[in-house]
């Protein structure tokens, strides 16, 4: 994989767009919210190669599916998906490790009557995202797509639960109407001419029947820069899970932050927040998990190296995913330096506050 990468051409109108679409008046805001230098974003939106990690944080950041604006040579091949996903969150259930314990938990909230809400609760770049995807994804995939050994019936009807995704980091998320427009279509369910609030609970109140849980990452950024999803919003959203579901409807969020205290610091006063009957707080991997994470490397690494990635990575998912992509990169180049493991403390020095 490129060590750096950069916009292309015909993306950059749209990407220098998304960055007021975001809520940041200049690209200094950006850089500081991000922890970047200007010259980073500057690069970045002006089409210039900036580091990987770097890029896909950033359009992460913009709500921009990095892959459809990344340059890339006409002739370079897809080939097969990398062992080791140390930028964008991970969507594909085989490339997901650990969190067994919350996975459990969470499962068990959701495979009764009615159904629980839950909030996930890490830092930046804990693996919050990915475990949102593996909760919506790993229940209805093949089990030839798995590995061997991975667990996929954590509920009893799989086939009849309905999952919703919604980024906040989707600029379109922060108006009121196309979000819950989007709700509904998720559900196949009429969207009406008006998609208002009294509407939106109108249809759903009437028509949903099947178990619906709706997945919010990112919610910190609804309650900072969408004005549109105000007290009334989520005030609906409590009434309409609560009381007009039939126990059909659940939401699991993510957060760096406690529900209640995060609703405080952005001076939100609705009861939604008071729902959140279970949290996950995700730490490091048991040394269990990161070893089947290290396994996974098609190449197997000497037991002196894997020793040294538990060791450096303290077991987080992020720099176990950086430290195995550089020994991994190691390996398939026939180095013999040991200068990996340099490259590798190097890359992960962004996210070391993770360990703390």
């Amino acid at each position: 994989m490129a060590r750096s990468q950069k916009v292309s051409p015909e993306y950059i109108k749209k990407v220098k767009s998304a960055l007021q679409g975001n809520g940041y008046p200049s690209q200094k805001a950006l850089a500081s919210d991000m922890g970047l230098s200007e010259s980073t974003v500057k690069n970045f939106l002006s089409g210039k190669p900036v580091d990987y990690l770097n890029f896909v944080e950033l359009c992460h950041k913009l709500g921009l599916d990095w892959q459809t604006v990344a340059h890339l040579d006409k002739d370079f091949p897809s080939g097969e998906p990398s062992p080791f996903i140390t930028g964008s969150p991970i969507t594909h259930p085989r490339y997901f490790f650990g969190r067994e314990r919350e996975l459990k938990r969470l499962f068990n909230l959701l495979k009764r009557h009615p159904l629980q809400n839950a909030a996930i609760i890490g830092k930046q770049r804990s693996g919050k995202t990915s475990l949102l995807h593996y909760l919506k994804n790993i229940t209805t995939t093949p089990p030839t797509e798995l590995r061997p050994s991975q667990k996929l019936d954590w509920l009893p009807h799989p086939e009849n639960y309905l999952w919703i995704f919604v980024d906040f980091q989707d600029a379109r998320m922060a108006n009121r109407e196309k979000l819950l427009s989007y709700i509904l279509e998720s559900l196949s369910l009429e969207i009406p001419t008006e998609c208002d609030l009294e509407n939106f609970m109108e249809v759903v109140s009437k028509k949903l029947r099947s178990p619906t849980i709706i997945l919010l990452d990112e919610i910190g950024v609804a309650l900072k820069r969408c004005p549109e999803l105000d007290d009334e919003f989520w005030e609906c959203l409590r009434s309409l899970a609560t009381n007009y579901t039939g126990g059909n409807l659940a939401f699991v969020l993510a957060t760096p932050e406690s529900p209640i205290e995060l609703a405080h610091h952005t001076r939100h006063t609705s009861p939604f927040f008071n729902i959140f009957g279970y949290a996950a707080t995700l730490g490091a991997l048991t040394e269990g998990e990161a070893r089947e994470l290290i396994g996974n490397s098609p190449i197997e690494f000497p037991e002196e190296d894997v020793e040294w990635i538990l060791k450096e990575s303290g077991g987080w998912p992020l720099l176990l995913q950086i430290l195995c992509r550089e020994c991994l990169f190691s390996l398939e180049e026939g180095e013999s330096d040991g200068n990996w493991r340099e490259e590798g403390l190097r890359q992960i020095v962004p996210f070391v506050n993770l360990k703390t």
